[in-house]
């Protein structure tokens, strides 16, 4: 009973810190700059996410990413469960905030975390 008990915890306490990141980073009030749809055009189709990845990028294109990522994790999902939508955007701004710090493993987490297969196999409408 106490191992169930204690799994639980486990458990309960790991779905808060993956849903953390987003929520540490949502300072600015609940509307999103940025719609997801404008997101995707110019962060993940346009060059600003590979330019950052690549450590190519101004610190104003460092500072805009991460605020894409912000609002990106602010919308909601077009379809599939917001728990899925709440830890995968939280990634994404997780290693979005990582660039901003400098950290060196920022480019290896946002090439890691913008992985488009799983966000759209689950979220993509049709």
């Amino acid at each position: 009973m106490r191992a169930k008990i204690f799994g639980s915890l486990v458990c309960l306490a790991a779905a808060g810190f993956i849903g953390l990141p987003a929520i540490a980073a949502d300072d600015d009030g609940d509307k999103p700059k940025f719609k997801t749809k404008q997101v995707m055009k110019e962060a993940f189709k346009g060059p600003l996410l590979k330019k950052v990845a690549g450590g190519d990028a101004s610190a104003e294109d460092v500072k805009k990413l991460h605020a894409m990522l912000v609002a990106l994790s602010k919308n909601e999902p077009p379809r599939g469960e917001e728990e899925s939508w709440k830890a995968l955007t939280g990634a994404l701004v997780k290693a979005g905030k990582a660039a901003v710090e400098g950290k060196d493993d920022a480019g290896t987490m946002l090439k890691k975390a913008s992985n488009c297969k799983a966000c759209h196999s689950k979220h993509k409408p049709s």
